[in-house]
């Protein structure tokens, strides 16, 4: 038989299960003001089954903490005017950092997701602890630049090449920025930027940007494929991006094309057959073996492609072949609706679709996915940043409502 209870352990558990309560309609009431923008009592009722005194409760109690503020009334309807409440938008603030050999890009948004304010500087990623003290230089200047110091920045969320490892605690494959791969990195980050802020690969990131403002945007299943300095892929599979068992999903650079002793050399430099074939080094080596001279970047040739140059024109078309191969492979494991294609060479969809879609019907038994290129341009990965650092952000600024 069971020992008799206390009774006032029954007092403790209603006590428990009323705050429950509150916190969950609190936060259900939260997200749908997110969600819909200026909205009324009776319009949160409606939507989320609570009665209007548990809504006015719940308002009453976000409104103390600072996470929404009425923001005038509805007109047009007969009788009382409904008060209208929307998110307080400087509730929390983050940083998105797209890091790159080229380029660190940076973003400072409030907890609306509207972008105040931006930044693009060179990039020293020829020095790794120079390129560590330029990021944590940047992200502090431009919060002051909005009159906040770093601390008021709720959550910062960094894309870089390569992936980071939760195990050792180190960046791996990460071969286009010197110095990068290892443990020191991330701890030299966090010394810099405190404990809220997390790094992700950037062309994760590129997908979840494409996901939330791109041409992502309502599908289920497709991939990002950034063409650059090197080539990866994002994976979004049922709306939530894959990253597989060790968080290396995607990286496409890596996928085998054939065997030789110059690849089995790019292997050992941690660049992978498919991106010492196909990336921007690559082009310009091909184009230059075609007989293409002088000084040459990777842009430089496929503008002679479009200027009709032949050795150019088959550079382009070579490159073609190297992306629809990679593509074939993608869509007879991930079978993806659709096919986004970014970077510095994958923007080159003009130049680029008919060659690969003459490969595609080639290669494959089944009709090619839809291939399109990224509007989002360089932007793709600052914006993926900043939703994944939005995610963070308002699920903390809601934890430290409910201490207080």
């Amino acid at each position: 038989m069971a020992a008799p209870r206390d009774a006032s352990s029954f007092g403790e558990e209603t006590a428990s299960t009323t705050s429950f309560m509150r916190v969950m309609n609190e936060r259900a009431v939260f997200q749908h003001i997110r969600l819909l923008g200026p909205v009324s009592r009776p319009q949160l009722a409606s939507i989320t089954g609570l009665s209007k005194p548990t809504i006015s409760l719940a308002l009453a109690n976000l409104e103390r903490s600072g996470l929404v503020k009425h923001v005038g009334h509805r007109i047009g309807n007969a009788g009382r005017a409904a008060l209208l409440y929307e998110m307080r938008p400087e509730a929390g603030w983050v940083i998105g950092v797209d890091v790159g050999r080229a380029w660190v890009r940076v973003a400072l948004a409030n907890l609306a997701g509207e972008v105040v304010l931006r930044r693009n500087e060179r990039s020293q990623s020829r020095d790794a602890q120079k390129l560590v003290a330029q990021i944590g230089e940047v992200v502090a200047a431009l919060a002051a630049e909005r009159g906040l110091s770093y601390s008021d920045i709720t959550y910062t969320v960094i894309g870089s090449p390569g992936v980071a490892d939760p195990a050792s605690g180190s960046m791996q494959l990460a071969a286009n920025l010197s110095g990068w791969s290892g443990a020191l990195v991330l701890a030299a980050l966090r010394g810099r930027l405190g404990s809220s802020f997390s790094i992700e690969n950037d062309v994760n990131l590129a997908a979840l940007g494409e996901q939330a403002h791109g041409l992502g945007k309502g599908v289920a299943n497709f991939v990002f494929v950034s063409v650059g300095t090197g080539i990866g892929m994002g994976i979004v599979m049922n709306g939530q991006l894959y990253r597989g068992s060790r968080g290396a999903a995607g990286e496409l650079g890596f996928l085998p094309l054939q065997e030789t002793k110059s690849v089995a050399e790019e292997m050992a430099r941690g660049r992978g057959p498919l991106e010492s074939a196909a990336s921007a080094d690559a082009v310009v080596a091909t184009a230059r073996r075609l007989g293409l001279t002088g000084r040459l970047t990777a842009k430089q040739v496929f503008d002679c492609a479009r200027e009709g140059n032949k050795a150019a024109l088959a550079a382009v078309h070579g490159e073609a072949e190297h992306l629809a191969r990679a593509v074939a492979a993608l869509v007879a494991i991930l079978d993806p609706e659709l096919v986004v294609l970014g970077g510095g060479i994958g923007r080159n969809g003009d130049l680029l679709m008919g060659p690969m879609d003459r490969h595609l019907r080639t290669l494959l038994s089944i009709p090619p996915p839809r291939i399109v290129t990224s509007a989002l341009g360089d932007d793709a990965v600052v914006l993926g940043a900043l939703a994944v650092a939005l995610t963070k952000a308002r699920e903390r600024v809601f934890a430290r409502a409910m201490e207080d």
